[in-house]
């Protein structure tokens, strides 16, 4: 049954359908130890196909049952991090799925109320937390001095100005990351074909080279990774590349076909492929290209000994 098949039962039959859908969609997400993509996309569909029908206390249940959650729905989310303090503080508090960029969205959109919320956040980015009591002791300051509404709105709204300009700086640094990011894939990508070639054609030094310049490591060590007893260095040469386990594999399996040639070895290569992380991977990697580099030395140094 769809997402929209439940709003339509909500919307008809008894009064308060609609909340009680609502109420018991957000428990059950709650319930999930580790919710996949698809039930975070299906939550936000029904709860905001049914947000304007429920009441401000429903929303506020809403806000301190996903308050711990992450992830969290980002559309729900959102939505009731716009609504007062009074419903929103718990996620303003203490979300995760909430980042800089959110949070100082949120103060630029909310003003003081929201910026009180958030200023009491554990985890908080000294530079959010350096705006928001610039923020509060602005406007305090422009209250005490004055007595004049008009003015500390004045004051507020400038300290506003300033967390649009960072937050807009934030949002470009963002894009840059994300194009740069882009790039990386699109080359990933182009690496990925260049070693399923070698390795497919059964060229092991096509092989080799192909990986000692994807790693930037030495051609004795991508030899080592090509053609080893074990495909251990391999697998962490792979995910340091960013690959996916599909494609890790097909290169795994056909460079070293007696060790994944069964059902046992393919589901160790995946839960080890998987377990590995990518920081791991390249720190690993890093040290290879530092013992290549140390041996190319005292190669060097021990010919001109000669």
């Amino acid at each position: 049954m769809s997402t929209a098949d439940f709003r339509h039962i909500a919307f008809r039959g008894q009064a308060g359908n609609g909340e009680r859908l609502f109420r018991a969609a957000i428990s059950s997400f709650c319930s999930l130890a580790r919710p996949t993509r698809n039930e975070l996309v299906q939550l936000d569909d029904l709860a905001l196909g049914l947000y304007d029908s429920v009441p401000a206390e429903a929303r506020r249940f809403a806000a301190a049952a996903l308050c711990e959650c992450d992830p969290a729905p980002p559309g729900l989310v959102r939505r009731l991090c716009a609504e007062p303090v009074g419903i929103s503080a718990p996620l303003l508090v203490r979300s995760r799925t909430l980042g800089d960029v959110d949070l100082i969205r949120l103060i630029a959109r909310h003003g003081l109320p929201h910026a009180r919320a958030i200023a009491r956040r554990d985890d908080l980015n000294p530079v959010v937390a350096d705006l928001i009591r610039a923020l509060i002791a602005r406007a305090e300051s422009a209250a005490e001095i004055s007595g004049n509404s008009e003015q500390a709105e004045d004051a507020l709204e400038e300290a506003r100005r300033q967390l649009r300009a960072v937050m807009r700086e934030a949002e470009e640094r963002k894009a840059e990351t994300e194009e740069t990011r882009e790039i990386a894939l699109h080359g990933s990508e182009e690496t990925y074909r260049r070693l399923r070639d070698s390795v497919l054609a059964g060229d092991k030094a096509a092989f080799a080279a192909a990986l000692a310049e994807a790693l930037s490591i030495s051609l004795s060590e991508a030899r080592r990774l090509a053609d080893g007893i074990v495909y251990s260095d391999l697998l962490t040469g792979l995910k340091a590349l960013g690959l996916t386990v599909e494609q890790a594999f097909l290169i795994s399996a056909t460079a070293y076909p007696a060790q994944l040639a069964h059902a046992a070895g393919i589901r160790l290569f995946v839960e080890r492929y998987q377990a590995t992380s990518v920081e791991s991977a390249r720190e690993k990697v890093v040290f290879w290209r530092l013992k290549g580099q140390r041996t190319g030395a005292a190669h060097q140094s021990l010919a001109s000994a000669r």
